[in-house]
């Protein structure tokens, strides 16, 4: 079986929303984002325009992807509102859809049993196949994931979710699900992927 060759990635994750904020299971439910939100897909538009620009980048020669759900197609709006010049066309990809948690969403996360779902800092490796009812688990995202690679024509631009952000740190920086599983993906911070290494980049550091 050939390796996955992963080019580089610009990643961001949406914007946080009201059921973020709640600590609700949202998957793929269609949860707009929230004041927050907007102000931090605006920073980090501003952010990757002044990364591309200190290092050189031209955002015309990036592929520019994200999420179908309507947080993630603002953030990318308000992303590329970030650059004072013409880019290319967004592709929406189901494949960098959220994890489904089926009958879990719109739950939140301290109101299950334990024998339903773990909370972020509470899972051990074995959350990684845990699959809801009517849902996926990660082996299933990691599957559409490689898929998705299989189309990525160059450098890329992402914008998709956490659970999308936990799988590529396993899939391009090999990082361990152990380390993975119970992370929190930072919605005011770019992260950089290339083979082996996820970079992570604030306002501050531009």
């Amino acid at each position: 079986m050939t390796a996955l060759v992963w080019p580089e990635i610009y990643f961001i994750r949406h914007g946080e929303t009201p059921w973020n904020a709640e600590r609700r299971y949202q998957g793929r439910k269609d949860i707009p984002l929230n004041d927050k939100g907007r102000g931090q897909a605006n920073q980090n538009g501003r952010t990757l325009a002044a990364l591309f620009a200190a290092r050189g980048l031209d955002p015309a020669g990036f592929e520019w992807h994200a999420s179908p759900l309507g947080r993630t197609r603002e953030t990318m709006e308000r992303v590329r509102m970030g650059f004072d010049r013409h880019l290319p066309e967004v592709k929406y990809d189901v494949r960098l859809m959220e994890i489904s948690f089926g009958v879990l969403e719109g739950s939140l996360f301290e109101e299950l049993p334990a024998n339903m779902a773990l909370a972020p800092g509470k899972r051990d490796e074995t959350y990684w196949d845990y699959r809801p009812e009517n849902g996926e688990n990660y082996r299933d995202v990691e599957a559409r994931l490689s898929e998705f690679a299989a189309v990525l024509g160059g450098p890329s631009v992402i914008v998709a979710h956490g659970g999308i952000a936990r799988t590529l740190r396993v899939l391009i920086e090999r990082a361990p699900i152990i380390e993975v599983i119970n992370w929190a993906p930072p919605q005011d911070t770019i992260m950089h992927f290339t083979p082996g290494r996820m970079e992570l980049i604030r306002a501050d550091d531009v």
